[in-house]
């Protein structure tokens, strides 16, 4: 059967709708600034087309491989190993009550505590290496997924512990088959906010660590007096944000797309 070229236009039409409606103010912004900056004089405000020209020349490709893949890789690794260790410790406290009243306070004083406060102490037992910027990263960025995955674990319908209990399920297989997917939608919401906070914690402890990634380019060009070099680390470093959440949106969308679907379908609309 041959696809209906009226839907496929359909199709392109929205999407090109969307995409006007999500890119105006940042192409409007953008705009703005390189007319308001287009004879600047000032040295720590150079012109837009400059930082620009500059960001072409320094980041592609050396920058690229030189900074950014290193602080990519341990975005990456830090960030999952924060998911992994929120999301089994939710688990685990959401289903104990008992045990989450006892580690509350510890919980509640940890995550209330700075991210930058601890770097100290974090560069007092793991040096100014890897390992420092990796347990920072997962220690910090961790507790937003805790918290949801608990309360995603808390909000399970009663109707599925009827199910689970008339199935006699084993205790890993609640694990797997209720407790995790119930929660599913919670934990991508602390995890969304753990990502903004794991790239915030990759950029301070970069610049206090050992040479490498975009925190230390930043730092160095400011301490240099390389402004030009500064703004262009600080260019990338928004479009790497900006990148990084837009990947993390589309997985999002495609693992909870069941439960999309679902909440559409109890909303009266298709599924």
């Amino acid at each position: 059967m041959s696809a209906n070229p009226q839907t496929g236009r359909r199709n392109s039409g929205k999407y090109w709708k969307k995409v006007v409606w999500y890119s105006w103010l940042p192409v409007l912004v953008l705009a703005a600034a390189w007319l308001i900056s287009a004879n600047s004089t000032a040295f720590y405000f150079p012109p837009a087309q400059t930082v620009f020209a500059k960001t072409a020349d320094i980041w592609f490709f050396d920058g690229i491989i030189s900074d950014m893949l290193p602080s990519l890789g341990r975005l990456v690794l830090g960030f999952t190993l924060a998911v992994v260790i929120g999301v089994l410790l939710g688990l685990l406290l959401g289903r104990f009550k008992t045990a989450e009243v006892a580690a509350r306070p510890i919980t509640e004083v940890v995550r209330a505590m700075p991210g930058v406060a601890l770097l100290p102490i974090a560069m007092m037992f793991f040096g100014t290496g890897e390992a420092m910027k990796l347990v920072m990263i997962i220690f910090i960025s961790m507790w937003p997924i805790v918290l949801n995955t608990i309360e995603g674990v808390r909000s399970i319908e009663p109707t599925l512990h009827s199910v689970r209990a008339s199935f006699r399920l084993k205790p890993m297989d609640n694990f797997r088959f209720v407790f995790l997917p119930a929660a599913m939608p919670q934990v991508f919401a602390g995890a969304r906010t753990s990502l903004a906070i794991s790239v915030a914690v990759m950029v301070a402890v970069e610049m206090f660590g050992t040479p490498g990634g975009l925190g230390y380019f930043i730092r160095n060009a400011q301490q240099t007096f390389r402004i030009i070099d500064m703004w262009t680390g600080l260019l990338v470093l928004g479009i790497f944000g900006y990148l990084l959440n837009v990947g993390f949106r589309t997985l999002e969308g495609r693992v909870l797309r069941w439960h999309h679907n679902m909440v559409k379908h109890q909303q009266g609309g298709s599924s």
